[in-house]
């Protein structure tokens, strides 16, 4: 009797699944949750309910009709639901998160086979698109809750259109008390959710890293008035880069899969990024750098591809 079994790579199990890695990651995500419906009150959370539940439904009902097997509840839609939510002012009416949860779960990912098979981060997918299709709801933000001082511009819309930012500190940006989406604007909650993707593995230091430094080197570099003389802290601490970094450039399916390849894709969303953000006519660009770099990511791993074991 062969005693002797053969199966495929991989060979080592660590006891981890795509469902356990999926919720791991949605835990991460509560705590910048939490800080949003803190921020801006009660319809933060109802957006947020709302995404999710519909992302759900989408999920749902796309592999009902196309007969494919039911993972709803392996926390892929319920990320994709809260990310989408979370780049979302809180005040947009109801029926957008429905509509941008059910595109980005339709468009985004099932058409092309489900989790796994996407090319483009579905969530950002449904922003980009609802950001073309009703741009007067997703760039309308209100003031945080208990900030009187707070203008409803975001700081990157405001620095764009050349007003001098005086009230807004550092410390204003990384605690969230500030104009932006719902997820997005405290950094603190953001690092303590990043902290524990890192420290249980589940991301790795290359994309997040190289990512937040090239945008922080370039900003520094070209934002300021001659060279060598841009606000990159603010450009860091501003908008959804933190946000971005840590939880939607380090998508498994999305991002290339060597470290070599995770650099220059960090890089590459940096660059652009920054570019957006200083020529583009768009105050921010962490959504457009990120789905680029993902149609390139097929490249990019054909160039950065690990030597084949007994190769020369």
């Amino acid at each position: 009797m062969n005693k002797l079994i053969v199966s495929p790579a991989p060979h080592l199990y660590k006891g981890e699944s795509v469902s356990r890695i999926m919720w791991m990651v949605v835990a991460s995500l509560i705590p910048a949750g939490v800080a949003g419906i803190f921020i801006f009150g009660p319809s933060a959370l109802s957006v947020i309910i709302t995404a999710v539940i519909s992302a759900l439904a989408a999920e749902l009902i796309l592999q009902v009709a196309t007969k494919r097997k039911i993972t709803v509840f392996d926390g892929s839609a319920v990320i994709t639901g809260l990310l989408l939510a979370y780049n979302l002012p809180a005040h947009v009416p109801l029926w957008l998160p429905v509509i941008g949860s059910f595109f980005s779960i339709a468009i985004g990912k099932q058409v092309f086979g489900g989790l796994g098979q996407n090319i483009f981060n579905p969530a950002l997918v449904g922003r980009v698109f609802l950001m073309a299709s009703w741009p007067k709801y997703m760039t309308v933000f209100t003031q945080p809750l208990n900030y009187d001082a707070i203008a409803q511009a975001t700081p990157l819309a405001a620095l764009k259109e050349g007003k001098i930012i005086e009230h807004i500190t550092y410390l204003d940006l990384f605690l969230g008390k500030r104009g932006g989406c719902i997820g997005e604007v405290c950094i603190l909650a953001l690092l303590i959710g990043a902290g524990f993707l890192l420290i249980r593995g589940y991301i790795s230091w290359q994309i997040p890293f190289t990512y937040i430094i090239t945008t922080g080197v370039f900003t520094y570099i070209f934002a300021g008035k001659g060279l060598f003389a841009g606000d990159w802290l603010f450009h860091i601490l501003s908008g959804g880069l933190i946000l971005g970094a840590f939880f939607m450039a380090t998508d498994y399916v999305t991002s290339p899969l060597t470290t070599k390849g995770q650099i220059v894709f960090g890089i590459g969303c940096g660059l652009l990024t920054a570019i957006i953000r200083l020529w583009g006519g768009y105050p921010e660009g962490v959504s457009y750098a990120i789905l680029m770099m993902n149609a390139a990511t097929p490249i990019i791993d054909r160039f950065t591809k690990n030597r084949v074991y007994g190769s020369r």
